[in-house]
């Protein structure tokens, strides 16, 4: 039995029934005869059917963000946004599915014509994330879909009640049943889903994890895809325009989401010749964040999602104050009651502390001084991640050069902590492998054919 309850106070929300090793053979059988008639269903209704699911969510969007909250701890604002975000997903691949999944002539005249079909995987797993569920699954349940497949979906058990409903508006919307598949179940059930035969592998989680789950799978040669970790580092430049906002900025990306992302700003880097002063700005707009009930209208801050990160934040902070850091602001008077988490900034933080090596995963940040450009590209550049980096500056020339300096998947230059459906997301390192969003997510799912034609 799975035990859901509310991060905020701890309240139990649902208790839902594990799905068992025989269950999940069972929804996997199902899935197989069901892709083979999906598969040949006309893309425009597949992409059909997408459409009706993007509406429901509009429809029933204040149910759907109110439960996201309640089993995930997010601001009910963040919960909403999220919704809207993942609909913006859906409308990109609502617009461009059908042209990059369309048969390609390559040459039409002389002897040999020759052409490239495109043919989905067949049924993948989709083991998904709890920090944005909504967002990160339709990475790849929608393409997956829209491209023929039948999906056994994983929500984590930190939001089933969320992949629930999400399994629930897919039928709705006219997804048959056996195409579409929700996994009840904890790492058991994701470690179940290894042992099958599936035609791909599609996760969303931790560096641990994937290394798992590529091993566990690596022997059946099929697509596997790990959007893992980071360690994201942000450089503010010592030409940034506006001090103010630059640090309102770097903060939100610190803490939205109660730093619970894995695009968020985990390390700051500041040019020794602004560094008091963006400290300083930066304890002020600390000062504004509300930290609270994520129920509450206008909260910004609410609880961590797994109890267990606290103990791992209060170490990273604890080796930081024994190293030299130096506390510069904390949230006062959060909730007694629930697992959260103050906000927490520390000054004067140096690269062989935890907080600056290891992943934080809540909301909590170092900052750090550093003498010019070259030592932040290398210090931005010593770590095993790679997924996202940024730089706050006014002189583009010079945060070009930084950069294409980044072993990273993704730069930002005076944004930080987005993604767009148009771009690429992939991580290099202990980020990850593969790639979803854009054209190059939308074939993520499906296998290329090469047609040599003598007629």
């Amino acid at each position: 039995m799975i035990t859901i309850k509310n991060p905020a106070d701890g309240t139990l929300l649902a208790e839902v029934t594990e799905d068992s090793k025989e269950d999940i053979l069972l929804r996997y059988e199902t899935a197989k005869g069901a892709q083979l008639l999906w598969k040949r269903t006309p893309v425009k209704d597949r992409v059909d059917c997408i459409r009706n699911f993007s509406a429901l969510l509009e429809t029933n969007k204040e149910e759907l963000a109110a439960t996201l909250t309640q089993e995930m701890g997010k601001p009910l604002q963040q919960a909403r946004n999220e919704i809207a975000g993942a609909r913006n997903r859906i409308a990109f691949f609502l617009e461009n599915s059908e042209k990059h999944l369309a048969d390609e002539w390559i040459t039409t005249g002389g002897a040999t014509q020759e052409q490239i079909s495109y043919e989905p995987l067949g049924v993948i797993a989709n083991i998904s994330a709890w920090n944005y569920p909504y967002l990160v699954g339709i990475n790849v349940f929608v393409p997956a879909l829209i491209g023929g497949n039948a999906v056994l979906y994983k929500p984590s058990e930190i939001t089933l009640l969320t992949g629930l409903h999400i399994a629930r508006l897919m039928q709705e919307a006219g997804i048959p049943e056996g195409v579409f598949q929700v996994i009840a179940g904890s790492g058991a059930a994701g470690e179940a889903l290894t042992r099958l035969p599936l035609n791909g592998y599609f996760f969303t989680g931790s560096f641990a994890t994937g290394q798992k789950i590529a091993a566990a799978t690596a022997a059946r040669m099929v697509p596997v895809q790990l959007e893992l970790g980071g360690k994201d580092p942000l450089y503010i430049m010592d030409d940034v325009a506006d001090l103010k906002k630059a640090a309102a900025d770097a903060l939100e990306g610190v803490m939205y989401n109660a730093g619970q992302s894995c695009c968020a700003v985990e390390r700051i880097y500041v040019n020794q010749k602004i560094y008091d002063a963006f400290v300083e700005e930066m304890v002020k707009a600390a000062a504004e964040i509300r930290c609270g009930n994520p129920m509450e209208p206008d909260m910004d801050l609410g609880p961590v999602s797994r109890p267990g990160q606290i103990e791992i934040l209060q170490e990273q902070v604890a080796d930081a104050l024994a190293k030299g850091a130096r506390l510069i602001y904390q949230s006062p008077d959060i909730p007694e009651k629930g697992s959260y988490f103050p906000l927490t900034l520390l000054a004067d933080t140096q690269h062989n502390m935890k907080l600056m090596q290891e992943e934080s995963f809540g909301p909590v940040i170092g900052i750090q001084r550093v003498a010019d450009d070259e030592e932040a590209v290398f210090l931005m550049n010593d770590t095993p991640y790679g997924l996202t980096a940024a730089v706050f500056g006014t002189d583009y020339d010079r945060a070009e050069k930084i950069m294409e300096a980044m072993n990273t998947g993704t730069v930002y230059f005076n944004c930080c902590d987005r993604v767009s459906a148009t771009l690429p997301w992939s991580g290099r390192g202990h980020s990850g492998v593969g790639s979803t969003l854009s054209w190059s997510g939308i074939r993520a799912f499906v296998q290329p054919k090469a047609w040599h034609l003598r007629k």
